[in-house]
């Protein structure tokens, strides 16, 4: 977990903002791999039991350097939105996206991607960072299910990337590449 301190009225607050970090590695090559990360075409297709839809912003293809999206879907039967966009971007190595607006107080994904020396595979390299609303009922609620149900997507979201790197017909079709 990260910690962040503050000062307030001279005591010392401590704010924990939960972590989830994922390595997965994918045999193919990193552009591809990055890409595959940001495109929202990819996105949709692995949240499609979720019936995530667009509706603002960046709607097809890849998301870039200071694009948002804006999301909406259900969870627990709950209508939810979130807006987040593309803070840091150093293709093919690193992104960063950041909620502007949703569930959340506050939201930060990093994605590092490096090529292994040792098998020419990449590494892709997840840092989730959160903090759930509603004070200390959402920390609980945090350590009953909702970090464990956001990690589920995680894995779920890098396994399909991974599953259309290394398959050519699902990779160009996802990029438009013919």
């Amino acid at each position: 977990m990260k910690t962040h301190y503050r000062f307030e009225t001279n005591l010392l607050i401590i704010h924990i903002m939960p972590r989830i970090r994922l390595e997965t590695k994918i045999n193919a090559p990193i552009q591809r791999v990055f890409d595959l990360s940001r495109s929202i075409d990819l996105h949709l297709i692995t949240t499609r039991e979720m019936r995530e839809k667009v509706i603002e912003g960046r709607r097809k293809g890849l998301i870039n350097k200071h694009e948002f999206v804006t999301w909406k879907w259900k969870i627990w039967g709950l209508p939810q939105r979130m807006t987040s966009a593309i803070t840091t971007m150093a293709r093919p190595y690193f992104f960063e996206d950041r909620m502007i607006k949703g569930p959340f107080n506050r939201l930060e994904h990093k994605h590092y991607f490096e090529c292994s020396e040792k098998d020419k595979k990449t590494i892709m390299k997840d840092i989730f960072y959160y903090r759930p609303p509603f004070g200390i009922l959402g920390t609980l609620v945090d350590q009953l299910f909702l970090r464990k149900y956001v990690e589920r997507i995680l894995k779920k979201r890098n396994q399909m990337i991974k599953d259309y790197a290394e398959n050519d017909n699902k990779w160009m079709e996802i990029l438009n590449i013919y």
